[in-house]
């Protein structure tokens, strides 16, 4: 099988659509021998930061010296950036290879009169093969959606069960309060492990305490109002806590949240006999990159792309903006999924908006018209704020950067699916290219 192959395959496969539950990938996983077994990992729930806090974590990890797998979705830059060892993409040929495997496993299921695994469930299992192969000393693992009956949640070696802050988020799919959604995420929490959070919201808090009590697993709260920003720009920020000074090349004050969850892991980590030194974390924060999180492409004008695809986020995003921004002309490249709560979305950041330009997702099926989502930015943003839905990606660029002076801000958001064909667009010139 070639990589090319691999991929017409797995595209077959995501015809079948996403199921919750483990059934499938934990017989799968069988088929092949159970790799995840061999493996340690650090598991992240949550709806906001879980790729921020496993990027610091795996950086950090990596500088200490550590193999550090690495499983993300969605990816930005390429797809193979989804399983990822010391921050290297899987190469095309092992990627073609371990497929192979799992479309033979694949095959003697449906044999055998097996429920068939969904195209996440064998992701999953490719990149626990892979990381076994590659003796990776511990896995930092995000959950696809959800915690309970995400696909990841197969694991049983679990060493720190993370959260990032839980808000509301597909609705309907992981319950309708914030307490049915905290319910599922609590579910990476297995006995044995630890558990790390931040303050959370009441009923969240109540839902992970009471899941750590039962499992019997001790829970250590990160402390992100203890940071203080001494120094902050959109291309990052310097912080301190407990009388330590970092640097951190993520930009937006809500990394600084982040960046304390990651070092309340890595404290846990020492506790646990993991040597990481002062150096190594300092280092792993100035190094630690992640595309699509306030990330910078241009600088004159300044253009950067953001993930901010629900009611959270894009509050963090706007805090953002009138932080870095102050009195300068924004201009929006937005396209955002139906199932988002869009209004929400909308309601935050319209206002601060002087020209729109709205655009299709890629996933034609989940896209919110680009029509309908002009429309709602009417809604909520200024009389005099231009909007124009836009004809495809390239033309939103294109637009944009003419419409734009030196000094003007360029921000495309509303989800991460489509950030990376902005990336290509702007790197066909270098010379623009940051």
């Amino acid at each position: 099988m070639t990589y090319k192959e691999a991929r017409v395959y797995l595209d077959h496969v995501s015809k079948y659509g996403s199921v919750l539950g483990l059934g499938p990938i934990r017989k799968l996983l069988c088929e092949l021998g159970n790799p995840q077994d061999d493996l340690k990992f650090i598991h992240i729930a949550g709806t906001n930061g879980k790729g921020s806090v496993l990027a610091y974590t795996s950086t950090i990890l990596k500088e200490a010296g550590y193999r550090v797998g690495r499983y993300v979705s969605p990816t930005v830059v390429s797809y193979l950036e989804r399983i990822q060892v010391n921050a290297c993409p899987i190469p095309e040929d092992a990627f073609a290879r371990l497929t192979n495997m799992v479309q033979k496993a694949i095959a003697r299921m449906e044999s055998a009169g097996e429920v068939s695994p969904t195209v996440f469930e064998a992701e999953t299992a490719i990149a626990f093969l892979y990381f076994k192969e590659q003796r990776c000393d511990l896995v930092v693992l995000e959950c696809g959606l959800g915690g309970e009956t995400d696909a990841t949640n197969i694991i049983e070696n679990t060493l720190l069960a993370v959260f990032t802050s839980i808000s509301r988020d597909h609705l309907g799919v992981l319950g309708n309060t914030l307490e049915e959604i905290a319910m599922v995420k609590s579910g990476i929490i297995k006995s044995g492990c630890t558990v790390v959070t931040p303050l959370q919201q009441p009923e969240v808090m109540q839902v992970l305490t009471e899941r750590a009590r039962q499992k019997g697993c001790p829970l250590y709260l990160a402390d992100p109002a203890a940071a203080v920003i001494l120094e902050e720009n959109h291309l990052g920020q310097t912080f301190s806590y407990n009388t330590e000074t970092f640097r951190c090349s993520l930009a937006g004050r809500h990394q600084v949240e982040n960046a304390v969850v990651a070092l309340q892991v890595i404290s846990v980590l020492e506790t646990l006999g993991y040597s990481i030194s002062r150096e190594a974390l300092r280092q792993g924060f100035i190094h630690t990159t992640w595309p699509g999180r306030l990330t910078c492409l241009k600088k004159k004008p300044l253009f950067f792309i953001d993930g901010a695809h629900n009611e959270n986020a894009a509050r963090r995003l706007r805090e953002s903006l009138e932080a870095y921004f102050p009195g300068k002309r924004l201009i929006y490249i937005m396209g955002v999924f139906r199932d988002k709560e869009y209004e929400k979305i909308a309601a935050i950041t319209g206002p601060l908006a002087d020209s729109v330009h709205t655009i299709d997702l890629p996933d034609i099926n989940r896209t919110l018209p680009a029509g309908r989502l002009a429309e709602v930015m009417t809604d909520y943003c200024m009389p005099d704020t231009v909007i124009q839905p836009e004809p495809d990606i390239g033309t939103a660029v294109k637009n944009s950067l003419a419409e734009a002076g030196e000094d003007d801000v360029i921000l495309a958001f509303g989800s991460l699916s489509y950030l990376g064909k902005v990336m290509d667009i702007l790197k066909t010139d270098s010379e623009k290219y940051k």
